[in-house]
């Protein structure tokens, strides 16, 4: 089925056709003055016939105390206030839990009591967590996003305080209209002496970056996957309940996560 993308800013919020894959790659451009610090990335659909259609660009603030994605749907406008500011993905101090965020009214930042539809949207957060063999295994990741309702529509999150936000409710096991991912346990592999996943021929070079991201209840459904195929080009799939900007800031989080990169 062909995915309808002529409006990017509907199509990046809209969750994954149900039994569709669809199957993008982000490429990461270094080039210019301070890319080599606060790199563009570019993320495209990946068509038929080797076509691809641009989705999303993000890249990193400058002057943020912590890491700071802006997320648009035009390649050349990556500001704040531009028209095409669609999301961001911002990080604790640590580097170790992000937050994805659509582009409404941060609570924090309004007195008046505003309508709650022009609250900004929590679409997503990660946890990275070291594991028993500290950075040298595989790394862990949770990934939070909210649950979807009986009409398969995503369940709305606009947190107006900190005890609301998605990272909290899942410290406070509080799940309910929530959902719970967890990146796949890779399997050590003799020959090769690493840990290793099976992407399908999506993903071609090893790094501890790849990563697949499923539901406990089951684990052969993958809801995302992202990997390395070459220096600075990576595939990201993704299936339903997921959406475009949600992966997108996901696979972001991994390149900036300070666990996701030893």
């Amino acid at each position: 089925p062909l995915i309808d993308v002529d409006d990017l800013e509907e199509f990046a919020i809209r969750p994954a056709p149900q039994g569709v894959t669809v199957k993008c790659r982000i490429t990461r451009d270094k080039k210019g003055m301070d890319r080599g610090m606060y790199p563009t990335y570019y993320l495209h659909l990946e068509r038929e016939h080797g076509k691809k259609v641009f989705l999303l660009a993000g890249r990193k603030r400058k002057k943020s105390k912590t890491s700071n994605y802006l997320i648009s749907i035009d390649p050349t406008d990556l500001s704040r206030g531009g028209e095409s500011f669609i999301g961001k993905l911002r990080s604790n101090l640590m580097g170790t839990k992000f937050t994805v965020y659509d582009n409404g009214v941060n609570p924090m930042k309004t007195t008046s009591s505003l309508e709650a539809s022009t609250l900004r949207q929590e679409l997503a957060a990660v946890c990275y967590e070291t594991n028993v063999l500290g950075f040298k295994g595989p790394r862990k990741m949770s990934v939070i996003i909210p649950g979807m309702n009986m009409d398969h529509e995503r369940v709305s999150i606009r947190p107006r305080n900190e005890h609301e936000t998605l990272l909290a409710r899942w410290q406070n096991k509080n799940t309910e209209s929530v959902i719970e991912l967890h990146n796949k346990t890779p399997v050590w592999n003799d020959d090769t002496q690493s840990y290793v996943l099976n992407f399908h021929g999506r993903v071609t070079l090893a790094s501890v970056k790849n990563f697949q991201i499923i539901h406990d209840n089951d684990p052969d459904y993958i809801v995302m996957q992202f990997g390395r195929v070459a220096e600075d080009v990576f595939t990201m799939d993704y299936n339903y309940p997921m959406c475009a900007l949600q992966a997108f800031a996901i696979a972001l989080s991994s390149f900036d996560s300070k666990l996701a990169c030893e």
